[in-house]
């Protein structure tokens, strides 16, 4: 028979252990989900590590991802149509020419990520983290930015027609002959943003922040600006024709035939 003291130790012993393999087993579980995953076994890897996994070209449509860290992965041409992609880490991934067609991504982070000729048509990003983002040329109609952090991102020649970005923060970005048909940027803040030769036909702009932006040529026709702060901003050669203007504040912006609005 054990001695008391004995017997004490060794239960505290084995309630350490339990309680040890316990903890362990997460990351054990998360470890084994990405491995399949890798290997093609597996649709789904949530919260997991796939910090700068190689995914070129693979196809990963409707793939869960939920939480998962992707940071600095390689998904160029990858096919993640579908896919759910929620809270996931996206910092400085390559995602260029990336099919994510109505794919998940509310709140994921995607700071300094690359998107150069992506297909994000009805794509969810709202309350996404893509400040510094490269976007160029990429497709966004139809996607969901509402809340999104989107400052000092290149989305220059971007397609963003009948998008959603209200209250999103655009300031700083580059938005240069981006197209934005009827896209909804109430209350979006777009101070000093670029959006030289932009299209905004029919956008909606109420209390949207432009101040400073560079307007230059832009086509504003029938867009809705009540209540919207363009003061400093340069409007030279911007179409304002059926432009709601109701409550506009003006002071000091260079209007279209080049007068500053006192």
């Amino acid at each position: 028979m054990l001695a008391p003291l004995h017997a004490k130790a060794l239960a505290a012993l084995l309630l350490t252990a339990g309680v040890l393999s316990a903890v362990a087993r997460p990351s054990v579980a998360y470890a084994d989900e990405a491995a399949d995953f890798l290997a093609g076994q597996s649709r789904a890897c949530v919260k997991c590590s796939l910090v700068a996994a190689q995914l070129k070209q693979k196809d990963l449509s409707g793939a869960d991802l939920t939480g998962a860290d992707l940071s600095h992965a390689v998904m160029h041409r990858a096919k993640l149509g579908g896919a759910k992609l929620d809270g996931a880490d996206l910092t400085d991934a390559n995602l260029n020419k990336t099919d994510l067609k109505t794919a998940s991504l509310v709140g994921a982070k995607a700071e300094n990520a690359m998107f150069y000729g992506s297909d994000l048509s009805a794509a969810d990003l709202s309350e996404a983290d893509l400040a510094n983002a490269k976007m160029q040329t990429a497709y966004l109609v139809h996607a969901k930015l509402d809340h999104a952090r989107i400052a000092e991102a290149m989305l220059n020649a971007t397609r963003l027609d009948d998008a959603s970005l209200r209250e999103a923060d655009l300031s700083k970005t580059n938005l240069v002959e981006a197209s934005l048909r009827r896209a909804n940027l109430e209350g979006a803040n777009l101070d000093n943003a670029g959006l030289v030769n932009a299209v905004l036909r029919d956008a909606n702009l109420k209390g949207a922040k432009l101040t400073k932006a560079d307007l230059y040529g832009a086509d504003l026709s029938g867009a809705d600006l009540t209540g919207a702060d363009l003061s400093g901003a340069r409007l030279t050669g911007a179409i304002l024709t059926g432009a709601i203007l109701t409550g506009v504040k003006l002071n000091g912006t260079i209007m279209p035939d080049g007068t500053v609005h006192p």
